[in-house]
């Protein structure tokens, strides 16, 4: 069918809420490259918003799936568990340094991820309270709506959200949040609104993704490691959008040398499958009762397989290498445009996790959405996938595989040049 046809069929059957404004329709891809239902090339830049590291339909992903499929493709693993499910364990446990001996849950997302953490939290210490920070992304569910930073779109007309959940400020130097702003923030929040007898967890991104792809200093990083552990509160990390080496190590907060109790992650673990993880020191993870935790889909055999495939991938293809190999090209360009363009300023990357914004002026900062709204619509006109993102909607976001080939690296970057100028930015 045709892109105009599936438009038709769209309009009429998907939710609106649900249905993407994107009147393009994908055929078939491959590692940074995807051809819509009229056979028109695109370059990805946006990697299904952090979930192609590896590029789309990797082979190695897409044979382990295909010898899954031939086996086994469902018991649900609560009535009868099977090989893949924990060996994901058994290598996410070697891999995710959390404190102590690691163990496992999966999950099918990174908002079922988050939820399943908050729920171990509370079993481990036998409180309620959470403290998110303004900006955070941890999903669409309705305990992560509770959780984000951010109102719009998330929980625009949804009603009341849950309670117990409170907010501190994130430390974005560049908009006027200090580092020394944000602690005395959260200890605000603890003073008036969750003390720490009632607070279960600490909740955060070490590198905010909606909320614009600002990385935590370290210092912050160690001081709420701190705070966490002089007052008996757990330290969860959201890794969803940063981890499986997108910011140049495996897991962002390995930046930080800090040890969270708990991490999630999602996006990328399977290359394009669905299927998201809770990881946590060994007895918080057994603070809950028997069958407390589970669903009928969570780590299914194929997302398993997939899985164990990204893993081997990683391994050998020295991804998390070639992730910091990609953040230099993407900082050497970056730098360049923010010293040709005038309203391009904050240019930062950590691996390949690599953003920039669109200001007024390099003066006021102002932020420009209107103008990154043109310039990703100008760069879908010229055949590239580009996302913006941040509390102001004018950051620009390149989430692109971090296989990606050099050509068509750099034909993606030239196409975000010329909208540059396109724009008069």
């Amino acid at each position: 069918m045709s892109n105009q046809e599936l438009q038709a069929l769209k309009e009429r059957y998907v939710a609106a809420g649900a249905a993407s404004p994107n009147e393009q329709f994908a055929d078939h891809a491959l590692n940074a490259e995807i051809w819509d239902a009229d056979g028109k090339r695109m370059i990805d830049f946006a990697g299904g918003i952090g979930v192609l590291n590896i590029g789309h339909r990797h082979p190695k992903v897409v044979e382990a799936v295909k010898a899954q499929l031939d086996k086994l493709m469902h018991t649900c693993q609560t009535v009868m568990p099977y090989e893949g499910y924990v060996k994901v364990a058994q290598k996410l446990s070697e891999l995710v340094p959390v404190r102590g001996h690691g163990k496992v849950m999966l999950a099918n997302s990174g908002a079922e991820a988050l939820e399943n953490a908050v729920k171990i939290a509370r079993a481990a210490t036998g409180k309620t309270n959470v403290i998110c920070f303004d900006g955070g992304y941890h999903g669409r569910t309705f305990f992560t709506m509770a959780m984000n930073g951010k109102a719009a779109p998330y929980q625009t007309s949804f009603g009341p959200m849950p309670g117990m959940v409170y907010r501190a400020p994130y430390p974005v130097p560049y908009h006027g949040i200090s580092e020394d702003d944000a602690l005395r923030g959260l200890q605000m929040t603890m003073k008036a609104d969750s003390p720490a007898h009632e607070t279960a967890a600490i909740v955060l991104e070490p590198v905010l993704g909606e909320g614009g792809f600002y990385p935590a200093p370290v210092s912050f990083l160690k001081k709420l490691r701190q705070v966490c552990d002089d007052n008996g509160i757990l330290l969860i990390v959201d890794e969803v959008q940063s981890g499986f080496g997108r910011t140049g190590k495996l897991f962002a907060i390995e930046h930080s040398g800090v040890e969270p109790d708990i991490m999630t992650m999602a996006k990328s673990m399977a290359d394009g499958m669905p299927i998201s993880a809770v990881v946590g020191t060994d007895k918080i993870m057994d603070s809950s009762g028997p069958n407390s935790l589970g669903g009928t889909y969570t780590g299914s055999p194929t997302a398993c397989a997939a899985a164990l495939a990204v893993f081997q991938v990683f391994e050998e293809d020295n991804i998390v290498e070639k992730s910091q190999q990609l953040g230099s090209k993407l900082k050497d360009r970056f730098g360049q445009w923010q010293d040709q363009f005038a309203h391009v300023d904050n240019a930062r990357c950590m691996g390949s996790m690599a953003a920039f914004e669109l200001v007024e002026s390099k003066q006021s900062r102002k932020p420009m959405p209107e103008l990154a709204a043109k310039i990703t619509a100008k760069a879908k006109e010229k055949g590239l996938i580009l996302l913006s993102c941040g509390m102001y909607g004018n950051t620009l976001r390149f989430l692109m595989p971090v296989t990606i080939e050099d050509e068509v690296l750099a034909e993606g970057l030239d196409i975000v040049e010329q909208c540059l100028k396109d724009v008069g930015a």
